[in-house]
């Protein structure tokens, strides 16, 4: 009895240490949890700042050129140190659906291929490995690439395909990871009840895991295009740095250099205008260069916007909710 008493009076004597003990350990852990969130927060806002003030710079010092009358209906005059942009905006968009219509039928295909039908093995393997050196390529490398197999070997010289498959060799990386991981994304389940009702993996593929997958697939291609619209080193070497002094948007001959649809012509993109006429350094030429460095940065920023648009759209659709 004595021990029993002793026993009872020692874990008496103990909980409260116990509990002070514990409530110690909560009070560290809580202000440890403060401190973190304050030093996200201040990281966080930190990275808003920089991208915000970057952004409210470039407006502030190319708006008003942008605004301009015909700076975005007029082409360029004086080597690009007067008039508008209206070829160089024309040439970026051209670019950009070349590219997407080469890169994105690839980039499915290849992404299909990875998530539902390659086994898991030196071939996946080889293939991930290949995506992941093309895709951390730089952008002067690919460009010299692109300027020795299809400006020099193939014979197109200074052309708007030729750099829009330029475009394409590291535009096809991004799509094929987004694409397979959209494809991924879609529960295991819903492939299960397809084999079971006798569809084939194609069948299943084609209808049910792509458009599963499409608003995420959607997203991934907006956002690399704008990736790809901004784009310069590339290019420099494979569309050229000038566009005709006159182009023709309502002639179909595609022989014609003055034609607006020739992919064989000479292109310039907004960002190749940017880096030709920055060292001009007359003022009209620094004005030119900050009404198109405005442009380029609202074209891109819209591109973010309508992913997020278009990917919310989609979902709710496909998922009626």
């Amino acid at each position: 009895m004595a021990d029993e008493r002793t026993a009872t009076q020692a874990r008496a004597s103990g909980a409260p240490r116990s509990l002070a003990s514990d409530g110690g350990h909560i009070l560290r852990a809580q202000r440890g949890d403060r401190i973190a969130t304050a030093v996200l927060t201040g990281i966080a806002c930190f990275v808003m700042l920089i991208v915000v003030s970057m952004v409210a710079y470039i407006l502030y010092e190319g708006l008003s050129t942008l605004l301009t009358p015909g700076f975005l209906t007029e082409p360029s005059r004086s080597n690009g140190a007067a008039g508008g942009v209206a070829y160089q905006l024309f040439d970026s968009f051209y670019l950009l659906v070349i590219t997407l219509l080469i890169s994105v039928p690839v980039s499915l295909g290849a992404a299909v291929f990875l998530t539902e039908y390659a086994p898991d093995g030196p071939i996946t393997a080889i293939a991930s490995t290949a995506i992941e050196t093309l895709s951390s390529l730089p952008s002067i490398v690919v460009g010299m690439f692109g300027f020795l197999v299809f400006s020099v070997n193939f014979g197109w010289k200074y052309s708007i395909i030729s750099g829009a498959v330029a475009l394409t060799m590291f535009n096809i990386p991004i799509l094929v990871r987004v694409i397979q991981q959209a494809l991924e994304d879609v529960p295991q389940h819903q492939r299960d009840a397809c084999l079971a009702m006798g569809l084939t993996r194609w069948e299943a593929t084609v209808h049910v895991l792509i458009p599963a997958a499409m608003p995420a697939i959607v997203t991934g291609v907006v956002l690399s295009a704008g990736r790809v619209f901004g784009e310069a080193a590339a290019l420099l070497f494979t569309s050229g740095m000038s566009s005709p002094v006159r182009l023709n948007f309502l002639t179909l001959d595609f022989s014609s250099p003055t034609c607006a649809w020739n992919i064989f012509r000479p292109g310039e993109s907004l960002a190749v205008h940017i880096y030709k006429i920055y060292g001009e350094g007359s003022p009209e030429a620094q004005h030119i260069v900050w009404g198109t460095a405005a442009l380029l940065m609202i074209c891109v920023l819209l591109f973010n916007v309508l992913s997020r648009l278009a990917g919310k759209a989609l979902a709710k659709r496909m998922t009626a909710e």
